[in-house]
């Protein structure tokens, strides 16, 4: 449920859950705890979200907390709803990539638990309770899929290193 911050005529923002005033820096401080925040006018009920978002996001670079790159508020200004489309559409999309390759990578660590007699990470009682390895000659078995985890946990290191190495760059 989305906290729903209430902005009067007077600038002044108000938490209708907390039923107190609030600040665009406690605002932010919310929105990293995970809150969804919802910003409305308080007389016409219009969505002020993204506007007071983007408020955040200037304060921030204001402060230089933010520092985003000069070249891309230039081509985000000079191309305008253009740009801001494709941004949007490029972030939902690579946000869906992220959760799907999640997805895949749990089904297949599920996959090589069962296989390596483990049992599944997610407890099939809904207790707690984990399955107890199994000893039947699959040692062999167990040993190579611990090697192949293994192996999985240093490319997936590997990725994540280039991965903020890329973000690191100025675009």
């Amino acid at each position: 449920m989305a906290y729903v911050i209430k902005r009067y005529s007077n600038r002044k923002l108000y938490d209708t859950q907390e039923s107190r005033y609030v600040t665009l820096e406690e605002i932010e401080e919310m929105i990293r705890a995970g809150k969804e925040i919802s910003v409305v006018d308080a007389a016409s009920g219009e969505d002020l979200t993204a506007v007071t978002l983007t408020q955040i996001v200037l304060e921030n670079e204001r402060n230089h907390r933010g520092n985003l790159p000069i070249g891309f508020l230039h081509q985000l200004i000079k191309h305008g709803e253009a740009w801001q489309d494709f941004l949007q559409r490029s972030m939902k999309s690579s946000l869906e990539g992220v959760v799907s390759n999640q997805r895949e990578m749990e089904r297949v660590f599920q996959e090589w638990m069962s296989r390596a007699g483990w049992g599944s990470l997610m407890p099939a009682s809904g207790l707690g309770a984990r399955a107890e390895p199994k000893r039947d000659g699959a040692d062999a078995d167990a040993d190579r899929l611990r090697e192949e985890v293994a192996a999985l946990r240093e490319r997936l290191k590997s990725l994540e290193e280039r991965l903020e190495k890329r973000k690191a760059q100025p675009k």
